[in-house]
């Protein structure tokens, strides 16, 4: 039976000498945090192939997970991340806790930090929510899962490590993201991560599913909003024109019931990721969706369970970047760290 051996102490992740405390976005984060969370995600994927999947790293920390939205990828991962680092984890449900009795947000974060948490991992409709949060608590970490049409970093550095494991890069790599952008919180971090990190990035979907800010930074000569890595493209055959990397974002199809879309069919006429298509990219290019997928929709099943698709390693990748983030997060010394 294979004996358990400590995971490698990783780098720790800091901005401007100082160690974090939240995960909030990847906005801020520098090419040489973002590449300190990979180099930590390697160890913690050895950790997952071992036999007995179980380290002491964590031990007598209190994760408490509390989501206001459905998920099962990201509840799941991060649930099994801290569990596997031997933290104590919390599950908290919005319809089963005192908020269906009228209690704010900040009132239930205060209440939880009071009871020992360590660090809430929160999902939200509202963006913004994990922000006001983190401004109100001081011995409480937070790490946004999720909010609103905002942001998703955990999702972002994975989709970014499962690239980077399969290319053994990000500078250069070109990135097509396909799909309803402008309300994908996955799209945004991923946008903001794969640019900081030197990736090329070409965003496509219907001109009512672009963000009009970025389309009028895009014309703009040095406009503020865009990068000079990012491009906007309504066309999908040109915007997979030798993509290293396919992203596919879920169609939320009440978009259609807002009079986003004209109908579910021209959508899939028009920028359904299927077999013809994929083609446009550079051979065996990497095919990826965050998930939940509507297949038949945004990517055909031939796709979707084809040999270039890499979205159930997404799902395994993700455990190993959340266990990466749960770890350089809490790592001892912190406290001294930012005195």
């Amino acid at each position: 039976m294979s004996t358990l051996q400590p995971v490698a102490e990783p780098k720790v992740t800091q901005t401007g000498g100082q160690c974090r405390r939240h995960l909030l976005d990847l906005d801020d984060f520098s090419p040489q945090e973002i590449e300190a969370v990979m180099e930590t995600a390697d160890g913690m994927r050895e950790v997952l192939g071992r036999e007995i999947k179980k380290v002491p790293t964590l031990r007598g920390k209190v994760i408490v997970t509390l989501f206001y939205e459905s998920s099962t990828r990201t509840r799941v991962s991060f649930e099994q991340a801290a569990k596997i680092l031997s933290a104590d984890v919390i599950n908290v449900s919005a319809d089963s806790s005192s908020v269906s009795k009228g209690e704010s947000l900040l009132n239930t974060a205060l209440t939880l930090q009071a009871t020992g948490a360590d660090f809430l991992v929160v999902r939200h409709p509202h963006s913004g929510a994990p922000y006001l949060m983190a401004s109100h608590l001081e011995r409480s970490g937070v790490i946004n899962a999720g909010d609103g049409w905002h942001a998703h970093p955990s999702q972002a550095l994975l989709d970014m490590y499962t690239i980077r494991r399969h290319l053994g890069r990000l500078a250069g790599v070109k990135v097509a993201i396909v799909g309803d952008v402008l309300h994908s919180r996955v799209a945004r971090s991923n946008l903001w991560g794969l640019a900081r990190v030197g990736a090329h990035i070409t965003l496509c979907g219907p001109p009512t599913l672009l963000p009009l800010d970025l389309l009028r930074g895009a014309g703009a000569e040095g406009g503020a909003y865009l990068p000079d890595t990012v491009a906007v493209e309504t066309d999908l055959d040109r915007a997979l024109d030798g993509a290293d990397v396919v992203m596919v974002l879920r169609l939320q199809k009440e978009r259609q019931q807002a009079g986003l879309l004209p109908s579910l069919r021209e959508y899939c006429r028009l920028w359904q990721v299927n077999p013809k298509r994929l083609e446009r990219a550079k051979p065996g290019a990497l095919v990826m969706h965050p998930g939940p997928m509507n297949e038949g929709i945004e990517i055909s099943p031939a796709v979707a369970h084809g040999s270039q698709s890499l979205i159930e390693e997404q799902v395994t990748n993700g455990v190993a970047v959340r266990m990466a983030l749960l770890y350089m997060l809490a790592v001892p010394g912190r406290e001294e760290a930012q005195r």
